[in-house]
C-alpha cells in the first residue's frame, strides 16, 4: 500500500512495509482499518524504566532512540499493538501523526484527526492485536 511504503522509506529508508510506523489491516469485505498510536493511552509514557518515551507539545508520544535500551517494555503494554519492533533494530517504533501515510494515499481516505472525531476510535482494537495473533506474530512484532 502506498502509505505503507511511504512511512517505511521515510523512516526505515527502505520500501518495507513491515517497517512502517503504521499497519494497514484487511477486515474482509474490501474493508481496511489503519492501526496507529493512541496518542491518549500513554501506557508506554508509563511503562518506560529509563525515560524515553515522552509526549511532545502536541500531545505526539515520542520514543528517544539515544535514550532508548531495547527492553520492549513499552511494546509489552500496548493495548492496540501500535507500539512495534523490528527483531533485528533494537528500538521499538510507532506512529508519531507525522502525517506522511496521508499525502502518499491515493484515494485520500487517511487524516490525522482527533481521537473523537475519528472513525477509527470505534473500531475496536482488540481486534488489531487479535489479527496480529492469528498471523503467528509476538505483541508489537513488525515481521515474522
Amino acid at each position: 500500500m502506498s502509505c505503507t511504503s511511504a512511512c517505511s522509506r521515510a523512516y526505515a529508508k527502505e520500501d518495507n512495509p513491515a517497517k512502517s510506523r503504521i499497519q494497514v489491516l484487511a477486515l474482509g469485505s474490501g474493508r481496511f482499518h489503519l492501526v496507529a498510536c493512541d496518542q491518549e493511552c500513554r501506557k508506554c509514557v508509563a511503562e518506560c524504566p529509563v525515560q524515553a518515551i515522552t509526549v511532545n507539545r502536541q500531545g505526539v508520544v515520542m520514543i528517544d532512540r539515544k535514550l532508548c535500551v531495547g527492553c520492549l517494555a513499552c511494546v509489552a503494554v500496548c493495548p492496540i499493538d501500535a507500539m512495534r519492533f523490528f527483531p533485528a533494530e533494537p528500538v521499538p517504533f510507532k506512529c508519531i501523526a507525522c502525517g506522511i501515510c496521508t499525502k502518499a494515499c491515493p484515494k485520500g481516505a487517511l487524516e490525522i484527526a482527533e481521537k473523537e472525531d475519528s472513525p477509527a476510535s470505534r473500531f475496536p482494537f482488540e481486534a488489531a492485536a487479535a489479527v496480529n495473533r492469528d498471523a503467528g506474530m509476538l505483541p508489537g512484532e513488525a515481521s515474522r
